[in-house]
């Protein structure tokens, strides 16, 4: 088992443009956290959205069946609540109506408390040449740092 579990939405940052970030805890159930604290969860296609009750839920999070549960176990891709303070999700609510924003999840962790948090963000589609230049950038920085190196 790990000591700290990270796991991260490599693509959101590359397909959206994140306006602001907030730390949400999330609702499991015992295989379910435990399965993440060994690392076997997945956010790379997920995204977050609001049930009828005005609940946030992240939908399409994959966390893999704990390997020694039985029929305790849980459903891979189930949905899951997400806990934020009432005032964080009205703004989140009402950022939502906007066309073109949405609920990333960026990054999940095991905190020192050992509680499963979820860094979500609240992105901006990007359109095509945003992504282009952000692919110009990363080369030219790969590239500086090329050279950085065969200098020394």
């Amino acid at each position: 088992m790990q000591k700290t579990v990270n796991i991260l939405n490599k693509k959101a940052k590359f397909q959206y443009e994140i306006l602001d970030k907030y730390t949400a805890g999330i609702v499991l159930t015992g295989t379910e956290i435990k399965s993440i604290r060994s690392g076997k969860a997945s956010i790379a296609e997920s995204f977050c959205e609001f049930n009828d009750r005005e609940e946030l839920f992240v939908i399409n999070m994959t966390v893999e069946e704990y390997a020694f549960g039985n029929y305790y176990n849980h459903k891979p891709k189930a949905e899951r609540k997400l806990l934020l303070n009432r005032k964080e999700l009205k703004k989140l609510k009402k950022e939502m109506d906007v066309k073109g924003n949405a609920i990333i999840p960026l990054k999940l962790y095991i905190n020192e408390k050992g509680f499963a948090k979820l860094i979500i963000g609240l992105g901006k589609g990007k359109k095509l040449y945003d992504k282009r230049e952000t692919i110009k950038d990363r080369d030219n920085k790969r590239d500086l740092d090329r050279i950085k190196k065969n200098f020394r």
